[in-house]
């Protein structure tokens, strides 16, 4: 039987939801977060990548496909391929004018992305999270969130695999009166705050919420606040990595070295 991904899932309620922003998009939320199997002209050299290109009526493009079994029954053969997020990918192909063949003949969520949605894409990624600042006098249970929101969080939070232990969305109350909600992030690792704060940043951005309604904060399980947000807040567990899962060192899945187009 053939497997249903979470893009085709997420390609079959856009195409269904034509008028509505909302499946469009987690669609490119998805896109963003999934490992894709970039198909290339030769294999990788360190960090440098030769993608193969495809010149049609609507312009030029890359191909990648959210499964390998799926690259290779495209390819009628073994091709050298380099795995990458989607988010990196829009980012190498952002202002080039190159778009993305996704997935294609092979799948149901077969399609072709311009390079203006990629483009998009990479520009939406990039804004900035912030952080909680000011006093908080109480933290209360969250009331008045869009279940989009809620369901959006769930599935961000479960990528930061290993990040932090938990985290807990609570309403607040500061010292001057104001209400608000946060998200608060416990024993998150050292240094995983920015990361933890730009995956809150875009789980937003994808709602279609507006970035202001949720703050984020970190404290460690040792705190008083934790006990606090346990008694009121909705938790969200963080899964833990898998310690039998080798170090990744392919093109592509170190941020910190994102892949060269050749």
């Amino acid at each position: 039987m053939t497997e249903t991904t979470a893009l085709d899932r997420s390609h079959a309620q856009m195409q269904a939801n034509t008028e509505d922003d909302a499946p469009r998009l987690r669609f490119f939320e998805r896109l963003a977060d999934s490992e894709l199997f970039l198909m290339l002209t030769e294999e990788a050299r360190d960090e440098n990548i030769s993608p193969e290109l495809f010149d049609v009526a609507d312009g030029r493009f890359v191909l990648a496909f959210d499964r390998e079994e799926r690259l290779g029954r495209f390819a009628g053969r073994p091709v050298p391929y380099a795995a990458l997020s989607g988010r990196v990918l829009a980012g190498m192909l952002a202002g080039q004018g190159i778009g993305l063949g996704l997935n294609l003949e092979v799948a149901p969520s077969s399609m072709l992305i311009p390079s203006e949605a990629l483009a998009w894409l990479a520009d939406t990624l990039n804004h900035a999270p912030h952080e909680a600042e000011g006093h908080l006098e109480e933290f209360l249970p969250p009331v008045g969130l869009p279940e989009m929101l809620l369901t959006s969080l769930d599935t961000k939070l479960a990528t930061a695999v290993g990040l932090a232990s938990s985290a807990y969305l609570t309403g607040t109350r500061t010292k001057g009166g104001g209400f608000g909600h946060l998200l608060a992030f416990v024993d998150a690792v050292p240094g995983a705050e920015g990361a933890l704060a730009k995956a809150v940043s875009e789980a937003l951005l994808f709602s279609g919420v507006e970035a202001g309604v949720l703050d984020v904060s970190f404290f460690a399980s040792s705190d008083p606040v934790a006990a606090s947000l346990a008694k009121v807040g909705l938790r969200f567990d963080i899964p833990r990595p898998d310690r039998s899962s080798a170090a990744m060192t392919a093109p592509g899945q170190n941020p910190d070295r994102p892949p060269i187009l050749k």
